[in-house]
């Protein structure tokens, strides 16, 4: 295995928009006052919440076509469209927006309701302050995961139509993630590479290379890239320009571009 930097510059870049650091929140209650308050309070427990407010379901529904929002917490009972049906419609238009449910009418049969029309989350009104710290927790919980599904679904897309090869590999080095551009380099299928160790796809006589010199270096450098080679399903070997490095959780990211088969008398 040669150490050399790749021929064509593949580099490992972020796919991934990181997420704006505003919550940005749309309260939705009958009472002009309370939605004042309930502002008032969580905007204390967060100086990172931009709080929008409505009066009614209606009006925040017709609020959407300008506005990006990261949550709503709505009251049940409001006049016209109430709590529910305003999260029945909701879903229509956007399944996995967090909707926090923050109501005074709190039921066994109206919570059932909420979860089964996809309702985020739900919290009974009470008069002890404390239930604004404990609804702004529950925002942040919903936003943040929220937005960490988006993130994975958008860098899934990108990962996806990528012209390099891109696999992510847990730390005993099996394979939890190919895309189709690195499937075609090596000529197995998804499946076939989904939960194999890397060291099949690598001549004998380079793995010890790869475990001694390589991987150490990606911890310490914060990445590696250089030519590797792969042995390809029907056994041709090929020259791989190769890109490493590790997420936070350890999972080792590999972008990879074939370089074409691999002359035998090249080193």
């Amino acid at each position: 295995m040669s150490s050399e930097q790749g021929e064509d510059g593949l580099d490992i870049e972020e796919v991934v928009r990181p997420p704006t650091d505003t919550y940005r929140i749309l309260h939705v209650d009958d009472d002009p006052e309370f939605v004042k308050l309930t502002s008032k309070f969580l905007e204390r427990e967060d100086d990172m919440f931009d709080i929008s407010t409505e009066t009614s379901a209606d009006d925040a529904l017709d609020r959407f076509s300008a506005e990006d929002l990261d949550c709503i917490v709505s009251d049940y009972d409001m006049p016209g469209t109430d709590g529910l049906e305003f999260l029945r419609e909701l879903r229509t238009r956007y399944p996995d927006l967090p909707f926090i449910l923050f109501t005074g009418k709190g039921s066994e049969e109206i919570a059932g309701e909420a979860i089964s029309a996809g309702v985020t989350d739900y919290l009974q009104k009470g008069r002890d302050t404390s239930r604004y710290a404990l609804l702004a927790n529950r925002i942040r919980n919903a936003i943040d995961r929220y937005r960490a599904n988006e993130q994975m679904v958008h860098g899934f897309k990108a990962l996806e139509t990528a012209r390099e090869g891109v696999s992510l590999l847990d730390e005993d080095g099996h394979f939890l993630y190919v895309n189709e551009a690195f499937a075609e380099t090596t000529g197995y299928t998804r499946a076939k590479l989904l939960d194999n160790h890397w060291e099949f796809l690598c001549p004998e006589d380079e793995t010890d290379i790869i475990h001694n010199e390589i991987l150490p270096t990606v911890p310490v450098d914060g990445r590696w890239s250089g030519v590797t080679t792969y042995v390809r399903k029907d056994g041709e070997r090929i020259r791989v320009d190769h890109a490493l490095s590790y997420t936070e959780d350890e999972t080792l990211i590999c972008l990879t571009q074939d370089l074409g088969k691999k002359d035998s008398d090249h080193d």
